[in-house]
């Protein structure tokens, strides 16, 4: 019997996934396939009632009882595990304490399981996490892929990718199969040349290069987050951080920013917000303030082919208020 969770970032994008779903497969074994059951988000099909489960999630029981006269059940793989609705999670968490014989239950969650479920697989099982990928991870992957493929990349071949699909580590994986089956040297501009997309990656990596003020990345990173999603979000994300930085300048301390926030004590974005305190100051903070209410209301008000200048002024100004000493232009 076997109880596990891979357990990955909240807003993983889809070089964490590729990573958790690798190392559940690795859990699976060479034994049988699992049975994999996608766990849909909410809104999507008919909520499960009072001790009840969707349709699409009655599988689980059968696949939880022990083994028939036949031999054991395959493994279980249950995928977005943190899109389980109160009462699911509540009969998978009595069905696996503990897991009957022969069972093998894998859970893959982006952020917590229900609470109910967490508390079981802690008692009764292990959590495997996969640490939030940041380009320099990707960087690493995509040399040891390269290799595997004899392919030949140097510095400004292996940053292209990255300019290109971020941590997406499946789709540089199929741009490598199709560089490997090209002719002529692989260099930074025939990448450029062939690959046009930009990557679909979590809006963090914006706030961390403009806190970094790191005006040129942060613009690309504007460029690539606009690609993919509405500047209201954006926007929305901006207020979000504005008010936990104000708020970590005026609190006391960290246990008071958290409790003013209404977030845990170990929340990562209130700590983030407390250990750049220092880097605005209340003059700086005020202008922003004002900067984001006069973007805010040009995106309501104004032309859309306004819209990106807006933002892209917003976003170099934003580095100079927010990235204290380390403005890089």
């Amino acid at each position: 019997m076997e109880l596990v969770a891979v357990v990955g970032p909240r807003d993983a994008g889809p070089g964490e996934r590729e990573l958790m779903l690798k190392e559940a497969m690795a859990l699976v074994g060479d034994g049988p396939d699992p049975m994999r059951i996608d766990v849909p988000g909410k809104g999507s099909g008919e909520p499960a009632g009072e001790g009840t489960m969707r349709q699409i999630m009655e599988p689980v029981i059968p696949a939880l009882q022990s083994g028939s006269l036949f031999g054991a059940n395959p493994p279980l793989l249950l995928v977005d595990a943190q899109n389980l609705q109160a009462a699911e999670a509540a009969i998978i968490g009595e069905m696996v304490s503990p897991p009957a014989e022969g069972v093998r239950l894998i859970l893959v969650s982006t952020g917590s399981l229900p609470t109910s479920l967490a508390r079981v697989v802690k008692e009764h099982g292990k959590t495997q996490r996969v640490a939030r990928l940041r380009e320099r991870d990707a960087i690493g992957w995509l040399a040891t892929e390269a290799k595997h493929r004899n392919l030949s990349l140097d510095a400004q071949a292996r940053e292209a990718l990255i300019s290109r699909f971020g941590t997406d580590l499946a789709s540089i994986g199929a741009a490598l199969d199709q560089l490997r089956e090209s002719d002529g040297p692989v260099t930074g501009d025939s990448i450029r040349d062939r690959f046009k997309n930009r990557p679909e990656e979590p809006v963090w990596l914006f706030s961390d290069a403009v806190a970094a003020g790191d005006v040129q990345e942060s613009l690309r990173r504007l460029a690539d987050f606009l690609t993919h999603s509405h500047p209201l979000i954006l926007l929305a994300y901006l207020e979000g951080d504005l008010r936990r930085r104000a708020l970590a300048a005026a609190a006391p301390d960290l246990g008071t920013l958290t409790t003013w926030l209404g977030v845990q004590p170990d929340n990562y974005p209130a700590k983030k917000a407390w250990r750049q305190r220092s880097q605005t100051s209340d003059s700086e903070l005020r202008r922003a303030i004002a900067a984001l209410a006069r973007a805010d209301r040009v995106l309501k008000t104004q032309p859309e082919e306004t819209h990106v200048v807006t933002l892209e002024r917003l976003t170099v100004a934003l580095c100079r208020w927010f990235g204290g000493q380390a403005v890089r232009r």
